[in-house]
């Protein structure tokens, strides 16, 4: 059970237990429970609204990180398809520009891995 729901599940039992507490206790005796238990009832309901919120809150955070993270590689693998080899040329003719008699060796393109879709 992921934290959003174990948060709204204790809220919910802390609220039924408090309103039962009370409903008991006006009936019986005509009064209510204390105040410190309707406060801690209260008080352990509302942190658990406020967990389950920022727990959603992170999961929707998690999704949008991990769709830019998806989109920036496949633009990167777009662009780097459709760069090729042009610099492969520019740097040769760069070097015998200059007169230096270095081997230039292409990168050899990357393998792909099993991302790929």
């Amino acid at each position: 059970m992921t934290l959003k729901w174990l948060a709204v599940v204790v809220a919910t039992v802390s609220l039924t237990l408090c309103a039962t507490g009370n409903a008991v206790t006006l009936a019986v005796d005509g009064g209510q429970l204390p105040v410190l238990v309707n406060l801690f009832a209260l008080t352990t309901a509302g942190t658990a609204v406020v967990l389950a919120v920022v727990a959603e809150l992170h999961d929707r955070l998690n999704d949008r990180v991990s769709a830019l993270t998806e989109f920036l590689v496949a633009r990167l693998n777009e662009i780097e398809a459709h760069t090729g080899d042009r610099n492969t040329g520019f740097v040769e003719g760069y070097l015998l520009s200059h007169g230096q008699d270095a081997a230039v060796v292409p990168f050899g393109r990357r393998g792909r891995g099993a991302a790929e879709g």
